[in-house]
């Protein structure tokens, strides 16, 4: 397969900033002398832009500029329809700008252009205008079974969030945690992935020229051991919202429960696909395709575990066989590109060493299995027959366009198979028997299950995973939770009698 990579990066006439500094109270800051960090294209691998790594002293100037909005600042004490108006003018600003904002995110990720501005950007968009429409239907609570007194629930914003985004989808997921934070009348400071900050600078940069106040949303940008470690440690943050790799989770958690700062954390998966004898199998092939090399295969939604019952094994894995061998690779900005390239170079050779680690346990390679030479970080799309699903590529979290096939008999060794993994986030199944899809969603532990269907997010339900996949949810409720506070208030309805102390 000959390389993809286009000679020169496309030029839509967007600008591209030659240096991403923090968005601090309503602005981008100088970048004075700190840290310099290179972002790179995927595409051909070529520096295009720089990034200033903001340290301890920058990170708490941006929590000091969401503490006082917060505390003296108006967004809290707006009313409702105030907010909402806010939310939707961003959601309208979003779509006005998805062009640049798609060309910035495939700039920096190299995800196929066409894909973020049909799904992510879309997606982006209409996380404002969800949560602008789940603020204005929130109850309260009142309670009056003691005859005495009534008592009421109210919710209240929790304070300042820091938000802390991954490299794989930064405006579709950093855009869900902005919106959740904020349209309950939080402030936040945004941490981008160091690899991709080019899309959510300019995000931030349009939120506030949408009319959101300064202060209310901040950025911060570098590394997880620098900048992401002053930002979860500051003692200004109340909550901790992270998307990304289940040991930095971990960190995470760690550090925030040490300021007993609740904590909110989506990692990783290692998803089944399970594929029964009585599916649809035309659609059945379309969503194992789907779910393994969409978004690049960088997503932890993926079902990089491909479970395919006895009777339907082998014509089932030759025909994915056949479509994955056609999947055309190649410049993540041209609309006919399927698959564009790894985010990186030093993650491409990690999804590529899989190989040899699986074929060293028994694997047989089915297609792919290689980089693509020359400029970029592209890989062929890869599939191996595992030899049980205890092997390293059936049990470790690939992260890539890599699915490792396995046989199952029956219904029950197909979930103690999806079972057998340190991950539990989502799972998939395809069945045309009822009882089939009811059992199996019952009996296979996961936070979300998906069934004759891949990738499809219901905002109003909860998402999130189990296990080593996080703890905490998303959705209408969850995010409520979780970035509210409750506060119970009792009134006495009547003078009720009082004990008189110090009076003998």
């Amino acid at each position: 397969m000959s390389n993809p990579a286009a000679d020169t990066v496309r030029k839509p006439g967007f600008p591209v900033p030659a240096l991403v500094t923090s968005f601090i109270d309503g602005g981008f800051v100088p970048g004075g002398n700190g840290h310099l960090l290179p972002v790179h294209y995927p595409g051909n691998g070529r520096v295009v832009s720089e990034l200033h790594e903001a340290g301890a002293g920058e990170v708490d100037q941006a929590v000091r500029s969401a503490r006082a909005a917060f505390d003296s600042g108006p967004w809290p004490r707006l009313a409702i329809e105030e907010r909402q108006a806010a939310l939707h003018a961003i959601h309208d600003a979003i779509l006005e700008h998805d062009e640049e904002l798609a060309y910035l995110e495939c700039l920096n990720t190299g995800i196929v252009m066409r894909e973020v501005r049909q799904r992510h950007l879309r997606r982006a968009a209409y996380n404002f205008k969800f949560f602008a429409e789940v603020i204005s239907q929130q109850p309260g609570e009142v309670w009056t079974q003691n005859k005495d007194y009534l008592t009421f629930v109210t919710r209240e914003p929790a304070g300042v969030a820091a938000l802390i985004a991954p490299w794989n989808a930064p405006l579709a997921l950093a855009s869900m945690k902005i919106a959740a934070a904020i349209a309950f009348g939080n402030t936040c400071v945004l941490k981008p992935s160091e690899q991709t900050p080019l899309s959510l600078a300019r995000l931030v940069e349009i939120i506030h020229q949408a009319g959101v106040p300064a202060g209310v949303v901040n950025l911060v940008n570098g590394r997880g051991g620098v900048t992401g470690v002053a930002l979860v440690d500051h003692p200004g943050i109340d909550r901790v919202a992270f998307t990304g790799g289940t040991a930095t989770g971990r960190t995470i958690m760690q550090a925030a429960g040490k300021r007993l700062k609740p904590a909110s954390v989506e990692l990783g998966g290692k998803s089944a696909n399970i594929i029964f004898a009585d599916a649809n199998l035309e659609r059945a092939l379309d969503g194992a395709l789907l779910g393994i090399f969409s978004n690049n295969g960088q997503q932890c939604l993926a079902g990089s575990r491909i479970l395919v019952e006895d009777a339907i094994f082998d014509d089932f894995v030759e025909a994915f066989t056949a479509r994955a061998r056609t999947l055309k690779v190649g410049d993540p900005m041209a609309d006919d590109t399927e698959l564009g390239p790894i985010a990186s170079a030093r993650h491409r050779d990690h999804v590529l060493s899989y190989v040899n680690i699986a074929q060293s346990q028994g694997a047989k390679l089915l297609t792919g299995g290689k980089a693509i030479e020359g400029d970029g970080y592209f890989m062929e799309p890869t599939a191996v027959l595992a030899a049980d699903n205890d092997s390293r590529v059936c049990q470790e979290e690939i992260f890539g366009p890599f699915a490792a096939f396995l046989r199952f008999s029956g219904r029950e060794e197909a979930a103690a198979i999806a079972n057998n993994s340190p991950f539990g986030l989502v799972g998939y199944a395809w069945t045309q028997n009822l009882d089939t899809a009811l059992w199996i969603s019952r009996n296979v532990r996961t936070g979300l299950m998906w069934v004759n269907t891949p990738l499809m997010r219901e905002l109003r339900a909860p998402f999130g995973g189990i296990k080593d996949s996080g703890i905490g949810r998303d959705g209408a409720a969850a995010s409520r939770d979780f970035f509210t506070d409750e506060k119970t208030v009792t009134i006495p309805l009547t003078d009720v009698p009082l004990r008189k102390l110090g009076q003998g």
